[in-house]
């Protein structure tokens, strides 16, 4: 008996053409619309350098005219006399009336905004958390004059009081020694300053300590760590880099603040050892309380003035970039 056997034979698979890849340009942009992207991306990052560059120049070009005709030191003089000749003029007060009220702020403001961050993303309830961040946003949106109206019209008659304890106790270190003058110092400078950029810093601290991974609040509770050794061994470090840079945008405002300092600080061309007496002066508030009086070579000193307080700025940015690179292994990014 014949037996036949037949085998199937399976039809032949046509060939496949894969589709043609895209092409690439040197950033991977394959798309239309990733091009365009891109295109306004690189171009943002251009124009901003170009913004700068003008800026710098500017101030630059300008600063060299003033500087050019000044019989003072620029850097050492006490005095601002633009409208006599010759013209004398200088920034040793302008410079350490900014850098000592902005210390000051960032002193005062940046562990209090830390530990209201803290509260309200670690300790406070839900029902408490969310009407104190509420207010603490409504706070960054007061304008500067209205703080300096209540600066001038509420805090600085009632800072006797704190000026005379700390000259009671602390008078004979010098650095709060008070003669009975109007409190518009420094010191009040400083306070109120801490206040405007309070909002700043705890607003973002706040939200950098909410971007710390869950995981590590557990393993650390299971450890048998308490709330405070939490925030300690594992929120802090996570959100140190946050911190860092939100006090660089507090500080930020509280170097260049202009109405609110003019509106509290008695200024004078000298340096006074005390951060309880008047005197001294800002280069915001110097330029804002001169500039509607200064002739054109007057106006040409300011700007030699601006560019220096362009200067601490970058640097103080600068900085700040150095000290969270330093901290990287901290930073979100390495979670």
């Amino acid at each position: 008996m014949d037996i036949s056997t037949t085998t199937d034979a399976s039809p032949p698979t046509p060939p496949q053409h894969k589709p043609a890849e895209r092409k690439r340009d040197a950033r991977g942009a394959t798309r239309p619309g990733d091009r365009i992207f891109l295109g306004l991306s690189r171009g943002s990052g251009i124009l901003l350098l170009v913004i700068m560059a003008a800026i710098a120049g500017f101030l630059t070009y300008r600063a060299a005219i003033a500087i050019g005709k000044d019989h003072g030191n620029f850097l050492t003089t006490f005095e601002w006399n633009t409208n006599v000749q010759p013209p004398t003029f200088g920034i040793a007060v302008l410079a350490f009336g900014t850098i000592v009220s902005s210390v000051v702020a960032m002193a005062l403001a940046v562990p209090v905004a830390v530990a209201i961050a803290l509260f309200i993303t670690h300790y406070a309830p839900r029902r408490m958390s969310g009407p104190v961040a509420y207010v603490i946003d409504l706070l960054a949106a007061v304008p500067s004059i209205v703080y300096g109206l209540w600066g001038a019209l509420v805090l600085v008659p009632h800072m006797n009081g704190l000026f005379g304890w700390l000259n009671d106790f602390f008078g004979w270190t010098g650095l709060f020694s008070w003669e009975e003058g109007a409190p518009r110092s420094m010191l009040t400078v400083g306070i109120l300053l801490a206040i405007m950029i309070l909002p700043i810093i705890t607003n973002v601290s706040r939200e950098v300590f909410r971007q710390v991974p869950q995981m590590h609040e557990e393993a650390a509770l299971a450890l048998g760590a308490t709330r405070w050794e939490v925030i300690r061994m594992s929120v802090l470090p996570f959100g140190r880099s946050g911190v860092i840079s939100a006090s660089m945008l507090g500080l930020g405002r509280a170097l260049g603040e202009t109405m609110a300092v003019a509106t509290v600080l008695s200024p004078s061309f000298d340096i006074q050892a005390s951060l309880l007496n008047p005197g001294g002066g800002t280069f915001a508030q110097n330029i804002a309380s001169k500039f509607s009086e200064a002739n054109e070579f007057g106006r040409d000193a300011l700007i030699a003035s601006g560019l220096i307080l362009f200067v601490i700025t970058l640097v103080v940015n600068g900085a700040a970039r150095l000290i969270i690179a330093r901290r990287a292994e901290y930073s979100g990014a390495n979670a």
